[in-house]
């Protein structure tokens, strides 16, 4: 006979031994096992046979447990359990839960990277899949769960709640704002203006600024980029003026990377709202995200 490491009978002797005590029956300990009756009563068989003691007292249609049986079958009881709670804490820990998370690079770099640490100390067990574009597009597929937009609120086939509003103000750089000192919205046509456009017909432009805040009709002296956050690095380097969304820009002002140059301001035409599909049933990770991206919006 070969000896094993723990000295104890084969396993499948003893699960099928377990099964048959659990259930007091030969056929339900087969049915859960996937074998025959017959198969099952083997298995006991050669349990008894290897130990010299009988297990069960075969009655009519039915099972019982010897004392040997009792002992034996406690001790099996409690050692799976045991065995299969492990293993489950194992599955849980190795499980990666991941979310999907859709915005704009701006947005992205400028409000949720210096915010998300709070997210992962909280969650360590959350992945966030990151898709991050400035084409629409590119962060609407389905397998994406949420999504930041800069809108009116209402898209097709989504559900959406409200971040935040904001405001919209004149930046530079420090160094630019000294060398270009602006009195009024008015004054700010003079100067280069950095303009994004391109990237989403919701966007604010320079003209809707001026003409919102008294600057004017005459032609700015605009630069075009397709990437906010291109724009704002070239404010950021003396290039120009760009326009700051406050909720984002704030930092960069805090840290002295950016300056208001005139008091001129206006509020935004849109806001930014966490989105998903109308269709699909968020998952308890979603959710978990959902409920933290307002809470710091919030």
């Amino acid at each position: 006979m070969v000896r094993r490491h723990y000295n104890l009978p084969s396993l499948n002797a003893l699960a099928a031994f377990e099964a048959a005590a659990r259930h007091l029956s030969l056929t339900r300990a087969a049915s859960e096992l996937n074998v025959t009756p017959g198969a099952v009563s083997k298995q006991v068989k050669s349990l008894e046979d290897e130990i010299a003691r009988p297990l069960f007292i075969r009655l009519h249609r039915a099972l019982q447990l010897t004392p040997e049986g009792e002992t034996i079958y406690r001790a099996l009881r409690e050692n799976f359990e045991r065995i299969s709670s492990a293993l489950q804490t194992v599955r849980t820990q190795g499980a990666a839960r991941t979310v999907s998370l859709g915005t704009t690079m701006a947005f992205a770099q400028l409000w949720l990277m210096p915010r998300l640490g709070t997210f992962w100390n909280a969650h360590q067990d959350i992945i966030i899949d990151h898709i991050i574009s400035d084409r629409a597009q590119d962060i609407l597929p389905a397998g994406i769960e949420l999504r930041v937009r800069y809108g009116d609120g209402t898209w097709p086939n989504e559900f959406s709640r409200k971040l935040f509003d904001d405001r919209i103000v004149a930046v530079a750089s420090p160094g630019f704002a000294k060398r270009h000192p602006v009195a009024n919205s008015r004054d700010l046509t003079e100067l280069p203006l950095l303009s994004v456009e391109g990237m989403d017909w919701t966007w604010t432009t320079w003209a809707d600024f001026l003409r919102e805040t008294g600057g004017g009709r005459r032609k700015p002296n605009v630069r075009r980029f397709n990437s906010y956050v291109i724009a704002l690095q070239a404010a950021q380097d003396g290039q120009g003026v760009a326009l700051g969304w406050m909720r984002l820009v704030k930092p960069l002002i805090e840290r002295k990377a950016l300056v208001q140059v005139t008091d001129a301001a206006m509020p935004a035409p849109h806001a930014y709202y966490v989105t998903w599909s109308a269709d699909h049933t968020l998952s308890a990770e979603a959710e978990i995200l959902k409920a933290w991206l307002l809470d710091q919006a919030a």
